[in-house]
């Protein structure tokens, strides 16, 4: 029996945080099947196609990943993929906050489905919808982890060339 999990979304468009989710979780599960949903009560900027295209060029050299389109609810997909994990990334508490709530509803309707949470890598933000956005680190911490032995880290600003949509990045210097 392999481990199958489910990592749905829009993907509108994929981003490096997708990308990021997407590849730790493939070093936890036997395959992750990228489930681009279809809403019709949504606007997407680009069409299935075009989405699902993308997504396989970011995957193309990870034999683990498969993209597939659905409609309905997101359990009973899982459940024709013979999936009982799906994958969700968070950001921050927010993101938790809402998709626990997600999480909850997924498991009263299906008792098999499992959710298992990752978060961001830290050194990624992405500004997709607010290029002035700045990277979330609270800065309250950073002291306090300075003053216990960590590491203070200094963020720059770089654009990932290898991403589709060329999405500005932080990385540790």
């Amino acid at each position: 029996m392999s481990n199958i999990a489910v990592f749905p979304g829009t993907f509108d468009p994929i981003t490096v945080g997708h990308v990021d989710i997407v590849n730790r979780a493939s070093t936890m599960f036997d395959e992750i099947i990228i489930a681009v949903g279809i809403n019709t009560k949504k606007t997407t900027l680009l069409d299935l196609e075009v989405r699902k295209e993308w997504i396989q060029t970011a995957f193309s050299n990870n034999p683990k990943v498969r993209i597939i389109s659905y409609e309905g609810l997101t359990v009973d997909f899982c459940k024709s993929v013979g999936a009982k994990f799906l994958v969700r990334g968070l950001r921050n508490g927010t993101d938790f906050d809402y998709e626990s709530h997600i999480a909850q509803l997924n498991k009263a309707l299906w008792d098999e489905i499992e959710t298992v949470f990752i978060m961001c890598d830290p050194r990624i933000e992405l500004h997709q919808q607010h290029p002035g956005a700045r990277p979330y680190h609270p800065q309250s911490r950073l002291p306090s982890l300075s003053t216990r032995g960590g590491k203070f880290m200094k963020l720059r600003r770089f654009k990932h060339r290898n991403t589709l949509a060329n999405h500005i990045m932080y990385t540790l210097v």
